[in-house]
């Protein structure tokens, strides 16, 4: 970590954390230079679902739930960069406080609920920078009240794909009751053909990618690859943040209900990835997600399947340079293996992650 990043640490970890998240993004917006650009290698091109990703590591959901500065991250060194999640109606979340640091697990527990300023508030945004280059997707949500969730994340799709690089259905975040529910297979089904039917029916037909939970014992995840094969989704995302807490230091705030983010999921996520991977097969896109704080924990996710990656958690604890020193460090492997193509590597370790308990 630079002196730079350890100093905007200082400052951040000094106010609760969405205090530092707003202030972040507020940085960002404003154009403080937060972080090192990271410099361009054709060697890290990832060509995905038609998709030129001119490196394989993106900001993952959560961060800009408004799409309020998804250029500002492009400009940090991500290679793709995804915002929300987004509902139709803007909602609160859930009651305050709902982010909880663990910095003794570099690891962060949250139950924010889905709050968000809604479809209009984004579009708005989005149109904006419509013109502009840089993958950016949109993650979509359902609202906490809604009698129709499936309908929600149709009107999500119909909505935001003229503006989307790529869609991504969240269904997998623990901090909406029931929402993970949807991850059963009959709603699961229904739910793919609704939104694939908007798909059809919008303007644009970008990609569209399956959010899941880490928390899937494998008869559900065989289950989830049947659905998502047969309705032809493009990708799946592995994975959201989990309920379990496994060996944590972090004392009273390790015990608090939400979702687990950050180091400790690293395991079990890279798991879920192989094992997705080899029940979707070598030609379905596959995002991993979860625990990636370093070029090698982003490798090791590759290895086990991964044709991207992303990370959130990571970089609130060793800040904005860490995608810029994630990619150095993936250039650096690149030479010294020899590769013409981080692509090369995907898969080499698939059998070892996949054949793991979860």
């Amino acid at each position: 970590m630079s002196v730079l990043d350890r100093l905007g640490q200082k400052l951040l970890f000094a106010f609760d954390p969405e205090t530092a998240h707003g202030l972040s993004i507020a940085a960002l917006r404003c154009g403080v230079p937060v972080g090192a650009p990271a410099t361009r290698d054709a060697r890290l091109n990832v060509p995905v679902c038609g998709l030129d990703f001119p490196n394989p590591l993106g900001m993952a959901a959560g961060y800009d739930k408004n799409a309020e500065v998804p250029d500002a991250l492009l400009g940090l060194g991500f290679g793709f960069a995804e915002v929300g999640t987004i509902t139709p109606l803007p909602q609160a979340g859930n009651p305050k406080p709902r982010i909880f640091r663990l910095p003794a697990d570099d690891a962060v527990i949250n139950r924010l609920g889905f709050n968000n300023e809604g479809h209009a508030a984004a579009e708005k945004r989005l149109a904006a920078r419509k013109d502009r280059s840089g993958i950016v997707g949109v993650n979509i949500g359902a609202n906490k009240d809604s009698s129709d969730r499936i309908g929600d994340y149709v009107r999500g799709v119909a909505l935001f794909a003229k503006y989307a690089s790529y869609l991504t259905v969240n269904i997998s975040s623990p901090n909406t009751p029931g929402l993970r529910n949807m991850q059963a297979r009959e709603q699961l089904g229904e739910l793919l053909s609704r939104v694939m039917a908007a798909r059809a029916a919008a303007t644009a037909q970008p990609p569209v990618f399956l959010k899941i939970a880490p928390d899937l014992v494998e008869a559900e995840l065989e289950d989830i690859a049947a659905e998502v094969t047969e309705k032809r989704i493009d990708g799946v995302i592995v994975s959201n943040t989990t309920i379990s807490r496994p060996g944590l230091r972090s004392g009273d705030a390790a015990r608090e209900t939400g979702g687990l983010s950050g180091k400790p999921l690293f395991e079990r996520s890279t798991i879920v990835l192989a094992k997705m991977r080899r029940l979707l097969g070598p030609d379905r896109a596959i995002i991993g997600v979860g625990g990636v704080d370093s070029a090698e924990t982003a490798l090791d996710k590759i290895r086990a399947g991964a044709d991207l990656v992303q990370l959130y958690t990571g970089m609130i604890y060793a800040g904005p340079s860490l995608p810029s020193r994630v990619l150095s460090g993936v250039v650096r492997f690149v030479e010294k293996e020899r590769l013409k193509s981080i692509c090369e590597l995907r898969d080499s370790r698939l059998d070892f992650w996949a054949s793991k308990q979860l």
